[in-house]
């Protein structure tokens, strides 16, 4: 698949979410045991832990399609690059998303501030340049933001990615999840 095959395939797949038309093909024996041979997912999905946001169902994919690495706030940590750029070197994934969603309490605790102890300060820090550049102050500019912020540092902190993308082998998308609506907007970047 290129490309654009896999972005149509991912807003088709956010389309029967929203209309409630899902094919269900998660519980499925013989896939799994197909996966047993290995997984080539076509996509990345860099998604926040919030319970409410399940990339499986929100793109309404099979197993072994999407490669999700979820994180609150959908920073780019360490971790969540290191698993990115597995995913990019050995599986040969083709597009990375990374899919902020309304009413983020990760971004909602990094803009109300305060002292959340050494680990959570730690997380929240990787939120504060979004904040700091929407001057409204409007939590979902921000959340659109940090989302934005993310895709670029994934390229500005691996090598692996980087390459990936200027020899045209992966493309980098944001998104925003609208937990209302089930849909999910594509951000330009």
């Amino acid at each position: 698949m290129d490309f654009n095959e896999i972005i149509d395939r991912l807003k088709d797949g956010n389309k029967r979410f929203v209309e409630d038309k899902l094919n269900g093909r998660l519980e499925n024996t013989q896939k799994r045991e197909e996966l047993l041979k290995g997984q080539s997912p076509y996509a990345i999905i860099l998604s926040c832990a919030d319970s409410r946001v399940m990339p499986e169902l929100i793109f309404d994919t099979d197993l072994g399609e999407l490669f999700i690495i979820r994180v609150a706030g959908n920073i780019a940590n360490t971790s969540s690059i290191a698993s990115i750029e597995y995913a990019v070197a050995y599986l040969n994934s083709k597009v990375i998303l990374v899919l902020g969603h309304e009413s983020c309490g990760a971004v909602t605790a990094a803009v109300e501030g305060g002292d959340n102890g050494y680990n959570l300060n730690h997380l929240l820090a990787h939120i504060l340049p979004a904040k700091e550049m929407v001057k409204s102050g409007d939590l979902s500019e921000i959340i659109r933001k940090n989302a934005q912020n993310v895709a670029s540092q994934l390229q500005l902190r691996s090598q692996i990615i980087s390459d990936a993308v200027s020899s045209r082998q992966i493309k980098i998308l944001v998104g925003y999840y609208h937990l209302s609506t089930g849909e999910v907007e594509f951000i330009e970047s």
